[in-house]
């Protein structure tokens, strides 16, 4: 069997090496791919988003199976325009995948279904917004309606940061056209775990939870990033509170989107905040999230092209999933400036030297430049390992980072403590 990953990031690296243990493919090859992926998969230089060379490339190579990591191409339509070439592609529709391209659509739908999420309000006016705001107080939430690649989000503590947000998405367009539109949330005070779940569009089965570090510094201090590390299983699982989940968010929103001619197969991610009133959604989003892919794939013992022809075949209720019972860690190794300005094509050294069967490193924003691996991007390495249990996961993870440098790397000291 001949797989194409879409997408050139620390989830892709991730989904690539899971791919490759299937005795069913021959052949991998990544769009666009970094330079970790080189060393496991065919990379080919067509960006993410361009699908219509995609769609070229897998009929030429008549490729048997593709697998989309990033968000974009979803949202652009790359399931339908592959459907539409006779192409089996694991992803869902762009109809479908629109529970992440407009954080209002998802909020009217869980609304609509009853799925439990904070109160909010969407505007297209900002000083709608903004008397939104005032009416309900600080602190709130203030989000881009569209696709902002993790910056789309402001924690607003006071009165004046939550009018600055919306001053900056609307009238500014800092994030170009995905800040045109704003949801504005009520604040919500709890644990916040990800949960993700394959399905066929009937049949829903969670994987095992994860807890992510976006802040950049240790503390949870600095602005939002698109994640420094994970780790699985967080404290706050339980199979009961599992079960609730599933009955209450998961089941109910592909069933939503049935019921509003957006059939979805493919991944589920749900963010939560696990709140002393149930859990609520932060997010929903339609595909593998990153990094918590890194440290849910170390623990995923059944085939994953097994899983993916189950859902698209529409048998994934009678398809064992099974997991690990190891805990798993990944901490990120981000450039120095990051999620701000950093330089790019910085030597990394000491990957060599990492020989623990128990770690695995996955490549975010990596190339090769003169046979030699460099920077080049905001989040360069996902240093993942099993353990035991959290703890010993954690430690084999940064034993290993110990090993590893390149100039003004930065990394997050504190992954997991909340597990600790």
């Amino acid at each position: 069997m001949k797989i194409l990953v879409v997408g050139g990031g620390g989830r892709e690296h991730a989904l690539v090496w899971k791919l490759a243990q299937s005795p069913k493919v021959t052949n991998i090859y990544c769009a666009p791919g970094n330079g970790g992926i080189c060393q496991t998969a065919k990379c080919v230089p067509i960006a993410a988003e361009n699908i219509e060379g995609l769609v070229r490339f897998a009929l030429e190579q008549k490729i048997d199976l593709t697998v989309v990591g990033p968000e974009a191409p979803l949202v652009l339509g790359i399931a339908e325009l592959f459907q539409a070439h006779g192409l089996r592609i694991f992803a869902p529709t762009g109809r479908a995948a629109a529970i992440e391209g407009s954080k209002g659509l998802a909020k009217d739908l869980m609304y609509k279904y009853h799925i439990p999420t904070a109160r909010y309000g969407v505007f297209e006016e900002p000083e709608m917004a903004k008397l939104y705001i005032r009416d309900n107080g600080v602190p709130c939430v203030v989000k881009a309606d569209g696709l902002a690649a993790g910056k789309g989000v402001i924690v607003a503590m006071t009165m004046e940061e939550a009018c600055r947000a919306v001053d900056s998405f609307m009238n500014e367009l800092s994030l170009g056209v995905a800040g045109s539109k704003v949801v504005i949330e009520e604040f919500l005070v709890g644990e916040e775990v990800s949960v993700m779940a394959f399905t066929d569009g009937k049949t829903v089965k969670p994987m095992v939870w994860a807890q992510d570090h976006k802040r950049v510094y240790d503390g949870d201090q600095g602005p939002n990033t698109g994640g420094m590390g994970a780790y699985s299983p967080p404290k706050m699982y339980t199979p009961e509170l599992d079960k609730q989940i599933t009955e209450t968010i998961l089941q109910p929103v592909i069933e939503g989107l049935t019921w509003e001619n957006r059939f979805y197969q493919g991944v589920i991610y749900a963010g939560l905040m696990l709140t002393a009133g149930g859990p609520k959604v932060l997010e929903f989003n339609a595909r593998f999230g990153d990094p918590e892919t890194q440290a849910v794939l170390m623990r995923l013992e059944t085939d994953l092209v097994d899983i993916i022809e189950a859902i698209l075949e529409g048998r994934l209720a009678e398809t064992s999933v099974t997991w690990r019972d190891e805990a798993a860690a990944c901490v990120v190794l981000a450039s120095g400036g990051y999620p701000g300005s950093y330089r790019k094509g910085l030597s990394i050294t000491g990957l060599e030297s990492i020989q623990d069967p128990d770690v695995q490193i996955f490549h975010a924003g990596t190339a090769i430049k003169d046979g030699q691996v460099v920077t080049s991007g905001g989040r360069v390495l996902g240093v993942t390992a099993l353990g035991a249990d959290v703890r010993e996961a954690l430690s084999k993870a940064y034993r290993a980072v110990e090993k590893i440098n390149f100039p003004d790397m930065h990394y997050r000291k504190d992954i997991g403590y909340r597990a600790l």
